[in-house]
């Protein structure tokens, strides 16, 4: 009883020192802020191949100069570009992102930034369908039966 007593209250105690940690980070002001005309992109359903690039347009609505300092996708088929200068307070760019459409099926994938602006993260996402390939008049077959085990000799009494 006494062990249980003694985990709860480190447990209990953690989560109060957490929570003083979090509330002695304030919010700066000054900070930038991204800004989306749109958080989610739905691609619609597109043909195989189609061109892939779509773009997130935003503004810096902070008081300081924004700067993304990363941009990555969910996986290799999404290659988000961001920009590389900083964009300053009041002006507007955009976070290009590239799906690689040879991808038959839906799709939903993620591009997150990573920033100096107020939330430092920022998660955007893609979404659609592609189409299969007209062009691909290959038509699936059944898969080839493996073919029956052998039976092994019986052992001869030897060594």
């Amino acid at each position: 009883m006494k062990k249980i007593l003694t985990t709860l209250t480190l447990f209990a105690g953690l989560l109060f020192t957490g929570n003083v940690f979090a509330q002695d980070q304030p919010v700066d002001p000054n900070a930038p802020v991204m800004k989306f005309e749109r958080d989610t992109i739905d691609y619609g359903t597109i043909p195989h191949n189609a061109d892939g690039y779509r773009s997130f347009k935003f503004v810096n609505v902070g008081k300081e100069p924004l700067i993304i300092k990363d941009a990555h996708g969910s996986c290799g088929c999404t290659v988000p570009t961001a920009p590389k200068e900083p964009i300053q307070p009041g002006q507007t760019s955009e976070v290009k992102v590239h799906y690689a459409t040879d991808r038959i099926g839906m799709f939903i994938k993620t591009v997150t930034l990573t920033s100096n602006a107020n939330p430092n993260i920022k998660v955007l996402v893609i979404k659609g369908n592609v189409l299969p390939d007209p062009t691909n008049t290959a038509t699936p077959t059944a898969p080839t039966p493996m073919p029956a085990a052998k039976a092994l000799p019986a052992p001869t009494g030897g060594h």
